[in-house]
């Protein structure tokens, strides 16, 4: 005998999460870089959210400010190095995470959240809605972006 799925055993689809999107602004001043990383790429995802699907992009945009004041925890990491290859033949470059953050803290901010997201196309679509600035100041001030207080809020609130 076969069985067939009603309609209340059906699970939703997400088609244009689009539509839905907040903006949250978060400050990076005194908090520690993987801390800071894990909110903000679990906002960036979509995990907050109870229409997450896995391969869609359903998440939030997001806006860290104090960039230049994130913290750095633990005895080793500061001197830890940080590595990338510029894609020519023995060119491995190494920086000492303590002069990243020194020289550029927006840039060592994404590359720790975008480590966090998918390494595909569809991270690729999430790290473009992170938007990381070495002050306090942003102009996303028409977008309305909700302060950040470590859990998601809703929008109306």
């Amino acid at each position: 005998m076969a069985t067939t799925l009603t309609r209340s055993t059906r699970s939703v689809r997400v088609q244009d999460a689009g539509k839905q999107r907040v903006w949250y602004v978060m400050d990076a001043a005194n908090r520690p870089l993987g801390r800071l990383a894990v909110d903000a790429a679990r906002i960036l995802r979509g995990k907050h959210k109870p229409t997450f699907t896995p391969h869609v992009d359903t998440g939030d945009y997001v806006i860290i400010v104090n960039a230049e004041k994130v913290a750095l925890t633990g005895l080793s990491k500061p001197a830890e190095e940080v590595r990338h290859h510029t894609g020519w033949p023995g060119a491995l470059k190494s920086i000492r995470r303590q002069d990243e953050l020194a020289r550029k803290p927006e840039a060592a901010i994404r590359r720790v959240v975008r480590g966090m997201l998918p390494h595909n196309r569809l991270g690729n679509a999430m790290i473009k809605k992170l938007k990381v600035y070495r002050g306090p100041d942003h102009p996303h001030a028409a977008q309305n972006p909700i302060p950040f207080t470590g859990g998601v809020q809703k929008s109306g609130q």
